[in-house]
């Protein structure tokens, strides 16, 4: 008996030793994307190697409205993706060049994914997608100011069909800011 509870009260000991040894989980600091904070961005350190989209013969699959509301061409993504691609970049010269031109409106960027994840990692990633988007604008010399980020996440994607359907959902549009 003697022995039952010294064997007891050591794995008692040894159970706390390893439950008060556990890590504790990492905090993520909260990222500025109001400004640069005086950095400067480099367009290829942004998007992860090999990301690539295939873009040729493509529909946006917009519906008319939904064209209309975007004043400029959409950014595309990869799956599971939210750095501006390559072949992206060039869209957002069109985005400057709408900011020039329209000097007392601002932009909404919105970003959207395909209907597969849960909501709640699709609204994380679509939040991603136009951050990104937005720093981009920002280091090629936009008023962080005049951007807005929005997330839609998966909430207007098209559910089923194919991966040429998704591929559409994975998006960041540019709306025109209404102020009244």
């Amino acid at each position: 008996m003697k022995h039952v509870s010294k064997l007891l009260g050591l794995s008692l000991a040894a159970a706390a030793l390893l439950l008060s040894a556990c890590a504790k989980k990492p905090t993520r600091a909260p990222i500025d994307t109001t400004a640069t904070g005086g950095l400067t961005v480099n367009p290829d350190e942004i998007a992860m190697p090999g990301e690539q989209i295939n873009l040729e013969n493509r529909d946006t699959g917009l519906s008319p409205d939904a064209a209309n509301q975007s004043v400029v061409e959409p950014i595309y993504f990869a799956l599971d993706r939210f750095a501006v691609a390559p072949a992206e970049r060039p869209k957002l010269q069109n985005v400057l060049k709408w900011l020039q031109d329209n000097p007392g409106k601002n932009l909404v960027l919105v970003g959207h994914c395909d209907w597969r994840g849960t909501a709640e990692y699709n609204l994380g990633l679509g939040e991603n997608r136009s951050n990104s988007v937005k720093r981009y604008l920002v280091s090629l010399g936009a008023d962080a100011a005049r951007l807005e980020t929005l997330s839609k996440g998966s909430t207007e994607a098209k559910q089923g069909g194919s991966e040429t359907d998704w591929a559409k959902d994975r998006r960041v549009d540019f709306i025109e800011l209404v102020k009244q």
